[in-house]
């Protein structure tokens, strides 16, 4: 039983068999650090997939045209532009090293031909334009073809330049950058449906920002308490409604969203909902609160419910009900046991992310030993998936894993002694509109999708 139905094709209702399209990325058993993939995200249409990694570099891979001879061969995403976006800095006041590292991509609505995406490190968001140029012109008054400036005195006539074609060129170049907002890591930023402003958050404050201005922004919300030492929570992650430019939300570490209106108000630190699930006191341990912390919290497409991503578990909520959850996933429970070797060897605080389908009807998530999960909202089944490079042949389908918690192994299981939690899926991302799904196993990008196309 493979299968996290996508609704609206094909194979909705049946189950979805996920086969492998491409893996992008050196085969490496010792992987440079500035190689590990930090973030992935599609644009709004699909056809481009940007990934940063934790060397400042942005990579954007674009999605070929369908092949008329091959009408059901699906479109390959191969590599479109390759940038720097974010280099190491020193912050002298502090004496703190500024990591390039890219923690959030973010792409804008396109508006013309160029593309438009916000990335940002810890500390500096930039605006890049990514452009095609595939024309240049010829024939300066002022300069010879060699691009040396001519003595204005041996101008004596008037030339028109001409536009010629020439290879294809795309360029990135940066628009905006927004800087000196944060005195903590940023650790989200997210477009306002008015297409105009977006947020940024880090650990104690969010700030909203107008796309055109970068010398100042709006701190909406700031939880930071007047003594430090009574700081009992950090916010972790923090999304615009999809529909609603008033309406956003944060995550906390203690395992709690607040929704906020900012039509109430212009400093948001009163919240309009808070949802919470409460505490089973009788499963409460030493780690309860650090695998209660989110790490990760989406808006479906619909507005009208939310995912938010915990250590062991994804839960929906609906916007309308903010006493418990109306689905709880478990991703990883077998690994409950293990939680006191977890902590040991700071596992226990990775972040992983979670994302929706295009229809609403799928989740997916990320776990260890390569291993990703899907759960179908519908059917109620979920499949664990494996992104490695041994049954990386083209439209080889995925065999669903199976981890045994103990005890008797059957011969298609893992047992969860031997899991590697060195490789780690933090990062996902599903297309908006297909069962295209993208990847990030350390420092390959792999692209799966449905059978069926």
């Amino acid at each position: 039983s493979a299968g996290a139905g996508g609704g609206g094709c094909p194979a909705s209702g049946n189950d979805l068999q996920w086969c492998f399209s491409q893996v992008k990325g050196a085969i490496d058993e010792d992987v440079a650090e500035a190689d590990i993939i930090s973030t992935v995200e599609f644009n709004y249409s699909g056809d481009l997939l940007a990934t940063g990694d934790k060397g400042g570099r942005v990579v954007i891979f674009q999605r070929e045209q369908e092949n008329k001879s091959h009408p059901h061969s699906r479109g390959e995403y191969n590599v479109y532009s390759t940038f720097q976006s974010h280099e190491p800095e020193f912050d002298y006041l502090k004496s703190l090293e500024i990591e390039e590292k890219i923690n959030k991509i973010r792409w804008l609505p396109q508006q013309n031909a160029a593309h438009f995406l916000l990335s940002t490190n810890d500390k500096t968001i930039k605006l890049w334009k990514i452009s095609e140029r595939d024309k240049r012109a010829e024939g300066y008054n002022l300069k010879d073809e060699d691009g040396r400036l001519r003595d204005p005195f041996r101008i004596t006539a008037l030339r028109v330049p001409i536009l010629k074609p020439m290879d294809l060129m795309v360029e990135a170049s940066p628009r905006r950058i927004f800087a000196n907002a944060h005195t903590y890591h940023i650790n989200s930023i997210s477009v306002n449906s008015d297409h105009e402003t977006y947020l940024s958050a880090d650990d104690l404050r969010i700030n909203l920002w107008h796309l055109e201005i970068t010398d100042r922004s709006f701190n909406i919300v700031d939880i930071k308490p007047a003594n430090m030492e009574e700081l009992t929570e950090v916010i972790t992650a923090a999304e615009f409604h999809p529909h609603q430019c008033n309406v956003f939300v944060y995550s906390s570490s203690k395992g709690t969203i607040r929704l906020c209106d900012m039509r109430s108000s212009a400093l948001c630190d009163r919240h309009s909902k808070f949802f919470e699930e409460p505490e089973d006191p009788s499963s409460r341990s030493f780690f309860s609160e650090i695998i209660s912390s989110i790490s990760d919290v989406k808006f479906s497409h619909s507005g009208r419910y939310m995912m938010t991503r915990d250590y062991l578990s994804v839960k929906v909520w609906d916007l309308n009900m903010e006493s418990r959850p109306v689905e709880t996933h478990q991703v990883h429970e077998y690994l409950r046991s293990k939680l006191c070797s977890l902590y040991e060897n700071d596992c226990i605080f990775d972040k992983f992310e979670c994302c929706w389908n295009g229809p609403d009807s799928a989740i997916m998530t990320g776990s260890y030993n390569n291993f990703f999960r899907m759960f179908d909202r519908n059917t109620r089944r979920d499949v664990t998936l494996e992104a490695s490079r041994e049954n990386s042949k083209p439209r080889a389908s995925l065999k669903p894993r199976r981890v045994c918690p103990g005890g008797k192994r059957k011969k298609d299981e893992i047992s969860v002694d031997s899991l590697d939690f060195n490789k780690k899926i933090l990062h996902t991302a599903w297309h908006p509109n297909d069962n295209i799904i993208a990847v990030a196993a350390t420092n390959n990008l792999y692209i799966f999708q449905d059978k069926v196309n």
